[in-house]
């Protein structure tokens, strides 16, 4: 009951905070609007002097306006989701205010922490799209290209500076949604307005081990920073390696990396940087960490599924379809396809055209021989077309028998150039070449594998039958996998495609005033569409971020590559969790991917989420997965042991886990997690949904880095039998408890007397 009354009052601490950040932001938003009719006043008051007809008064006037419509504009076009980030920060060595209000020391006073470890906080700063001052000319928010801002970026645990508390707040429109805290000195007890600053997030653990009275928990705390800013702080120029159980904080080291490289080096990586998730559950998260960088567009947040433009991933592939799908032996099935897709439909076999008043024709082995001329090629099958077309009008001019009329060079290339133009604008040759050559686009392709007969001819030597049926099978059905888009992905590659054309963007009204037309500039892009337009027009990148990186089968590890052949990498994984059945095949995918660039290798070792009591019982699947491997050290211990219940002879599985779900939503007030094998996950929702938002019924292969106040795992058995890499995909749905884990058994778990399953016993 105290642990349900302490974390009552974490959300009640919470939802003031937010509210704090509300009215904030109202201010911010009130100010805005004060500016934006200050804007619209002097578009008036310009428009009135240039009724005066002096030169003098019309160039006032035409460059009030332009100074005027530059400002309105960049307020227009900032409004959207303006704030996202607060720093708390220690009084400073000296009183010097910089232009934006701030004051610009960057070391705290010798005075600022007293010798009791407590300090009050002297200055607090909100980061934004632009700077705002209000009527006073204080700072409401500092402009995030600003020095006063650096501190947001550059501050570490281990290099501090005056930062006590780093804040990001996720808003949209005018309402903050949450806020999520990083303590850089999370020894210290800092207080603001005479009440103890408040942490949200896995920041109010870190302030709770920091001020623990052992000296064990400090010096956890210090092992976790050291480790984590050696990461965020290593040299960019080659592929930074990050490895570590679950819980030790991966994915936001390396995007708190990605934060830190991009301010550090702006220029360097307006190329962009890609962060690549494993599924769309963790994109929210990642766009929470990094929420400045991704409306400049120099941010693209993408799960696997999702990196191949006009393709979304929505289905499953059973595991035995994946293996086909993700190995490299795909590689050949599509390089057959892509050129047997060809002779899709009804192929023309002759082509007839006249030139030279005769009828010149190809028959079906010519044809078959220029194609296969043609295919001898390594250039994209839709690149090669040009090339068929000439091999075609070289045919025919043969056959015209003109190649011997002139001896004379000129007049024999005039003579082919007539010949060429004459044929080549032929209906007859222009409908052929496009039957008999045709465009392939990689859906096309794509279903065409579909047709079984046909893909048993592509994989001949690769695929056995089995692997046939199963494969044609799967494309057979709506929607796509997160495999099937690293196909079409391989296919747009084996294919080539024409350049899109740029979209036009509009004018703004402002341009098209009279007089305006040559010092008022087109409207500038807002963040959000320039974030869209490079989004769509980016297809490589000068920095990767590849989140659960060990999940990557060898395909997707190709389709990730080709985004990142000049980047800099962050690479974050942990083999214990990985799912894919073949890891030594995706290390050879991925070694290629990244190419000769160095590495640098670092793991962490602490896991902050779980609880000691969870920790223990999933360590004892990790020894099941991978014999020998050491899993990290939970820090924290809660005294709730995991609970075992068992289905009884004969009852409803997905009865008592409804029950033992609704259990623990009165014991913890934040989320749990149903985690459950991949056939039983439609199941598993329909069951539930009576219990609201707070419980979440999600796959085992859904659950990769998320995390849940309490867990309930559906019978370990069915998770670990479903592919060669089951055992691993259970240590994964272990560990994403932050509080309470219950495991409940099925038959095929062998339970013992009390609950507990064969796979889980000492």
């Amino acid at each position: 009951m105290a642990a349900q009354q302490a974390d009552r009052g974490v959300d009640t601490v919470r939802d003031r905070e937010i509210g704090i950040e509300q009215d904030h932001l109202d201010q911010v938003y009130h100010r805005l609007e004060e500016k934006i009719h200050e804007a619209e006043f002097l578009m008036n008051d310009a428009a009135q002097r240039g009724q005066v007809g002096t030169p003098g008064a019309l160039a006032e006037r035409d460059a009030q306006v332009f100074r005027a419509g530059i400002h309105l504009n960049r307020l227009n076009n900032e409004y959207e989701d303006f704030l996202f980030g607060r720093i708390d920060l220690l009084t400073g060595k000296d009183g010097k205010k910089g232009p934006d209000g701030a004051y610009t020391s960057v070391e705290p006073s010798e005075d600022a922490v007293r010798p009791d470890n407590t300090a009050e906080i002297g200055e607090t700063l909100h980061i934004g799209r632009i700077g705002v001052l209000d009527s006073d000319y204080a700072p409401l928010v500092i402009d995030w290209r600003a020095p006063a801002a650096a501190p947001f970026y550059r501050s570490t645990p281990v290099d501090p500076g005056r930062v006590v508390r780093r804040r990001v707040i996720r808003s949209k429109g005018r309402k903050v949604l949450g806020v999520e805290d990083d303590l850089m000195r999370p020894e210290l007890k800092a207080s603001l307005d005479g009440r103890e600053l408040a942490v949200i997030g896995d920041g109010a653990l870190m302030a709770a081990l920091g001020q623990a009275r052992s000296h064990t928990m400090r010096d956890i705390v210090s092992s976790i920073q050291a480790e984590q800013d050696l990461v965020i702080r290593a040299p960019a120029n080659s592929v930074t390696y990050v490895e570590g159980g679950p819980g030790t904080g991966k994915t936001a080291v390396a995007l708190h990396r990605a934060a830190y490289l991009l301010y550090q080096d702006r220029r360097r990586y307006a190329g962009g940087i890609l962060i690549v998730s494993p599924t769309p559950l963790l994109v929210a998260y990642t766009e929470g960490v990094l929420p400045s960088l991704g409306e400049e567009g120099q941010v693209a947040i993408r799960a696997v599924g999702s990196l191949v433009d006009g393709a979304e991933a929505t289905a499953y592939d059973e595991p035995a379809v994946a293996r086909v799908k993700g190995s490299s032996r795909m590689l050949k099935v599509l390089r057959n396809a892509a050129r047997g897709a060809l002779e899709l439909g009804e192929a023309p076999e002759r082509l007839r055209v006249v030139a030279f008043g005769r009828r010149l024709e190809l028959e079906a082995d010519e044809l078959r021989r220029i194609r296969h001329n043609v295919l001898g090629g390594t250039a994209p099958v839709n690149l090669l077309r040009p090339r068929a077309r000439r091999l075609l009008l070289d045919a025919l001019y043969a056959k015209s028998g003109a190649a011997g009329r002139h001896t004379d060079p000129e007049l024999a290339a005039e003579l082919r150039s007539s010949f060429d133009e004459d044929v080549s604008t032929e209906d007859s040759f222009v409908t052929f070449l496009d039957a008999w050559w045709p465009e392939l686009t990689p859906r096309r392709v794509l279903d065409a594998m579909a047709d079984e007969k046909r893909l048993s001819r592509w994989a001949r030597r690769v695929l056995n039958q089995g692997e046939v049926r199963r494969l044609a099978r799967s494309l057979r059905r709506d929607g796509l996998s997160v495999h099937d888009v690293a196909l079409l992905d391989e296919l747009q590659t084996l294919l080539g495609a024409p350049a899109r054309p740029r979209r036009k963007r509009e004018l703004d009204p402002l341009d098209q005033l009279t007089g305006l037309e040559e010092l008022m500039p087109v409207r500038e892009e807002t963040q959000r569409e320039r974030a869209e337009r490079l989004a769509q027009e980016r297809t490589e990148y000068a920095h990767v971020i590849v989140d659960e990186a060990q999940d990557l089968t060898p395909m997707q590890w190709r389709m990730v590559g080709r985004r990142g052949r000049h980047a800099t990498w962050t690479v974050v994984g942990d083999p214990a969790q990985s799912s894919w059945p073949l890891p030594d095949e995706a290390a050879e995918a991925r070694d290629e991917a990244l190419g000769s660039r160095p590495r640098r290798r670092f793991e962490l070792t602490v896991n902050y989420r779980n609880p000691a009591e969870i920790a223990e019982l999933a360590t004892k699947v990790l020894a099941l997965a991978m014999p020998g491997m050491e899993a990290p050290r939970a820090v924290r211990s809660t005294g709730v042991e995991p609970r075992f219940v068992a289905v009884a002879d004969g009852g409803d599985l997905m009865e008592l886990v409804h029950q033992e779900a609704r259990r623990l939503l009165e014991r913890v007030d934040g989320t749990v997690g149903v985690v459950v094998a991949m056939n039983r996950r439609e199941q598993a929702a329909r069951r539930l949904a009576d219990l609201g938002d707070r419980v979440v019924a999600l796959g085992s292969l859904e659950a990769k880095g998320l995390e849940y106040d309490a867990t309930v795992v559906v019978s370990p058995a069915e998770i670990a039998d479903e592919s060669t890499a089951g055992l691993r995909v259970l240590y994964v749905a272990l560990t994403r408890a932050t509080q309470q884990l219950t495991v409940v058994s099925g038959r095929r778990d062998e339970p013992d007397a009390e609950g507990v399953p064969d796979l889980l016993r000492d």
